[in-house]
């Protein structure tokens, strides 16, 4: 997978983490505030994996 892959995956997580946090406190349902937190973390991850394996890549490419 390359590293603008990884970095849409992880905005996508990202988003859909936020989006199931918010829903999870408007509705008071814990558990799916914390299954957004969760994804909203894992999009954080890919995102920076994405980056890493772009910095990787440039600094192959000038090898």
């Amino acid at each position: 997978m390359s590293g603008t892959t990884d970095k849409i995956k992880g905005a996508v997580n990202e988003a859909a983490g936020a989006v199931k946090e918010a829903v999870g406190k408007a509705v008071g349902n814990p558990n799916l505030e914390v299954e957004g937190a969760g994804q909203k973390l894992k999009g954080e991850a890919q995102g920076a994996a994405g980056n890493a394996k772009e910095a990787v890549k440039k600094v192959i490419d000038k090898v």
